[in-house]
């Protein structure tokens, strides 16, 4: 089986191939020769991942599956959300939106947030979601140097660890989109 995943994040696409179960094949956008960034225009992480998916189905007719990721942090009300990647403006830059967010996150004491990553699988005729989520909390600095996104600044419930603390394989035993792409993985071992 041979599979679009519709990201241009080369960290994202080695979190997931390390996933893969054998006999299942994924490309890349860039593998496919889709440069342009798909627009996230969608107010919900499910809109996005659907918007993307559908993207690749509608323009290059290939089986696809799409993520949207966001960081839900309870003081917060929730934010930075849908916007995580892009918390600080443009262009996207990680050590900046972790900046914001530790400033933000200054004064509050209720340090709880989730993971949230949604799967949309776009077959052609139906769309599937799969959700992933992570509770944990945001420590007070950055602490690893694995990882990318907000992993240095994400204290997953039950470890002493950030995400950017664990190796690869350590994380994708417990992360949002691990847990996400499993139910998937699940999913198409059935279909």
């Amino acid at each position: 089986m041979e599979f679009v995943f519709a990201t241009h994040n080369e960290h994202k696409l080695e979190e997931i191939r390390d996933l893969l179960p054998k006999g299942i094949m994924l490309k890349s956008l860039n593998e496919l020769g889709c440069k342009e960034e798909i627009a996230e225009t969608s107010e919900t992480l499910e809109g996005n991942a659907r918007l993307k998916a559908n993207y690749v189905m509608e323009r290059y007719g290939l089986p696809c599956f799409a993520d949207d990721t966001g960081l839900e942090v309870v003081a917060l009300n929730g934010a930075p959300g849908v916007y995580s990647a892009r918390y600080a403006g443009e262009p996207k830059n990680e050590s900046r939106n972790i900046e914001k967010l530790l400033q933000h996150m200054s004064e509050q004491t209720d340090r709880r947030a989730q993971f949230t990553t949604v799967i949309a699988l776009n077959l052609g005729q139906q769309t599937h979601i799969f959700y992933g989520i992570i509770p944990g909390i945001i420590t007070m600095s950055p602490r690893g140097h694995h990882g990318f996104g907000y992993d240095a600044v994400f204290q997953p419930d039950g470890l002493n660890k950030t995400f950017a603390e664990l190796s690869l394989k350590e994380k994708n035993q417990l992360s949002h989109r691990a847990l996400a792409f499993s139910k998937l993985v699940n999913f198409l071992k059935k279909v």
